[in-house]
């Protein structure tokens, strides 16, 4: 199947949130003056320690090895903290220039593998990857509605019997985001290991747990001991708010690990990077403070933000367990495009949201909106408030 192309910032379709710099440049404002709910980063500023770290590096004296200096190539640093923070040996650990560098070796043992089932309506970065490697894949289609209680059950034993063989028969490899983007959905460790022993490869993208109150308990993690076809990913991005740094890790066994250290490019993470992932996570009772800070606020704002979308006109959140919703259009009997007022909030209100037609199986009636702090949530409701009393335009 083909791959989905990438677009830029001209009213194409875009495959990722966050092109604010672009988006600024063609309104003719500065980045700034957007307000981001395109892309689910926390809305707080990186943590202390990870300013006062750069910040030594970019003074001079012996801080300045992070910058100066070629990066360790067995970023020995970063992986044991990466790794004491998992209780993993450091041989299960490979950093990586963002999750998306990672998604590209992971698809190479994808392609190796078979054919890859990826969840619909998904990330679009999944079959991305898969093209680099010309690796065949297939949908599986998920349900779009769902309880609001959380944890749930990963919907593919739930399919018809015929359904499941069927799907399981037809692929090697299989792609899940835990919780699910776009939908938030939260899927239980318990309806996920069983699938370990059904294909030859499982690959978890698990960027957005840790904002999740109680989100480690349905982590894989654990079983990565048990099961050599399991691959976690994680993101940094999310949770610090350090999208420009680029980094995540990939949590696998230390053979597949070191077969993608083998193959891929010299130092892809790189000083500033490294020493900034091993100040987060290299401070235990910094972490939990800012976990408790970032837990603290999706229980407070995630609830409202879903009360205040529920209140405005033609639009219906979807239950979420993460830090965006998912948002459908309720004029026309769901089939009226929300285009017409993503683009209203983004010119006249300086707003972005997540454009969802680059999610296989979604379209124009659909929206993804990232959880704010306080202030931004009360002034995006606002400016939809405002915008839906006009109407929503019906898809052509």
């Amino acid at each position: 199947m083909a791959g989905i192309a990438a677009h830029g910032a001209d009213g194409a379709i875009a495959p990722h949130g966050g092109n604010r710099i672009a988006i600024a440049r063609r309104l003719g404002c500065r980045p700034d003056q957007l307000l981001e709910a395109s892309a689910s980063l926390v809305p707080f500023p990186p943590p202390g320690q990870l300013r006062r770290r750069l910040g030594r590096a970019l003074a001079g004296g012996e801080g300045l090895a992070a910058l100066r200096d070629y990066p360790d190539r067995d970023y020995t640093a970063l992986r044991g903290a990466i790794a004491a923070h998992h209780r993993l040996d450091p041989a299960a650990v490979l950093p990586g220039n963002g999750a998306a560098e990672l998604f590209t070796w992971i698809a190479r043992d994808a392609a190796a593998t078979g054919v890859s089932l990826l969840p619909s309506p998904g990330f679009a970065d999944y079959r991305r990857a898969l093209a680099c490697w010309d690796a065949p894949w297939r949908p599986l289609a998920l349900p779009l509605q769902w309880p609001a209680q959380f944890p749930q059950p990963f919907p593919f034993p739930q399919l018809a019997a015929s359904d499941a063989a069927a799907a399981s028969a037809a692929a090697d490899a299989l792609w899940i985001t835990n919780p699910h983007n776009p939908t938030g959905q939260l899927w239980s460790r318990a309806s996920l290991e069983p699938l370990l022993a059904r294909f030859a490869l499982v690959v978890v993208d698990e960027a957005f747990l840790p904002l999740l109150p109680g989100g480690e308990a349905q982590s894989l993690v654990p079983l990565l001991n048990r099961h050599p076809n399991l691959v976690v990913v994680r993101s940094l991005t999310k949770l610090f708010a350090i999208a420009g740094l680029r980094l995540g890790y990939a949590l696998a066994a230390p053979e597949r690990i070191a077969r993608w250290a083998r193959m891929r490019d010299p130092w892809p993470v790189n000083g500033l990077a490294a020493a900034a992932g091993s100040a987060l996570l290299g401070d235990g009772p910094a972490l939990n403070r800012w976990l408790g800070r970032v837990h603290g606020w999706m229980a407070a704002e995630g609830p409202a933000l879903a009360r205040g979308l529920a209140a405005v006109e033609g639009l219906r959140p979807l239950p979420s367990a993460a830090n965006f919703l998912l948002v459908h259009s309720t004029a026309a009997n769901g089939a009226a495009s929300l285009e017409p007022l993503r683009h209203a909030l983004e010119s006249r209100h300086r707003i972005l949201l997540r454009d969802c037609r680059s999610f296989e199986g979604l379209g124009e009636a659909w929206l993804r909106i990232a959880l704010l702090d306080r202030a931004g949530n009360r002034r995006l409701l606002r400016a939809l408030g405002r915008e839906t009393s006009r109407g929503i335009a019906p898809a052509s």
